[in-house]
């Protein structure tokens, strides 16, 4: 009788086998993280914005208006300029509006980046709130998945 050793071939396509669905799993796992990693940073920056234009209505009594095209990403915010392009001027609130993380289109966004508008809330037409319009593809924290605006208020929904 013949001592052999060794595995055979179906003990080592069984463990291959085992070995592929634990990646498959993994990659799975590693993607879903990642893109509730990019919420939570999408969040983080509405937050950050908030607080930006909160500060600049204490100096100036007032919201900035909508810049060119209601994009906010990659401008800076201050009382020379409001949203603009690099330099700044005056006061900086924001030296640079964060861009919404990439790939935009998780969960059912479809590519949004953040857009600022500013709404006239007084009879005066001087009276200015302003919302921001972001999107989330998972929920995160207590927010909800889908479109949300961040307003002085906080974050609601649309």
């Amino acid at each position: 009788m013949k001592n052999k050793k060794g595995f055979t071939l179906i003990e080592l396509l069984v463990v291959v086998a085992i070995m592929g669905l634990l990646a498959a799993l993994a990659v799975v796992a590693l993607n879903t993280a990642r893109a509730r990693a990019r919420d939570a940073r999408r969040v983080s920056d509405i937050k950050q914005i908030q607080t930006a234009l909160e500060l600049y209505y204490m100096d100036n009594y007032k919201y900035p208006v909508d810049p060119t095209n209601n994009l906010i990403e990659g401008l800076c915010l201050s009382s020379g300029s409001h949203f603009a392009a690099q330099p700044c001027t005056g006061t900086t609130y924001m030296g640079q509006v964060p861009k919404s993380p990439e790939p935009r289109t998780d969960g059912g966004c479809t590519n949004t980046v953040y857009t600022y508008n500013a709404t006239d809330v007084g009879a005066t037409g001087t009276d200015l709130s302003y919302y921001i319009i972001y999107c989330l593809g998972h929920a995160t924290g207590d927010i909800a998945a889908g479109t949300h605006y961040g307003t002085p208020a906080g974050i609601a929904d649309p």
